[in-house]
């Protein structure tokens, strides 16, 4: 049996190529990117962000979910 291997391009972490300084809990464009319709944070794996970026990014959007700008859950 032949398996084919797919080139799948290397992810990057966007916010270190824009070089952007931190992540404001407050923008809700660049957050709700991260965030799945059910609410979910989306892993590294699939977006493509750092170990330091992902983090910052967790807490930003737990940050807008206390403060109700995120919903926590959405059915």
């Amino acid at each position: 049996m032949l398996q084919h291997k797919r080139f799948q391009r290397k992810k990057f972490c966007t916010f270190c190529s824009e070089k952007v300084p931190f992540i404001d809990y407050k923008d809700l464009k660049i957050i709700r990117g991260y965030i799945t319709e059910r609410g979910k944070i989306l892993s590294r794996k699939m977006t493509g962000t750092c170990s330091v970026h992902q983090r910052e990014l967790t807490t930003a959007i737990k940050r807008a979910r206390s403060i109700a700008l995120v919903p926590f859950m959405e059915r």
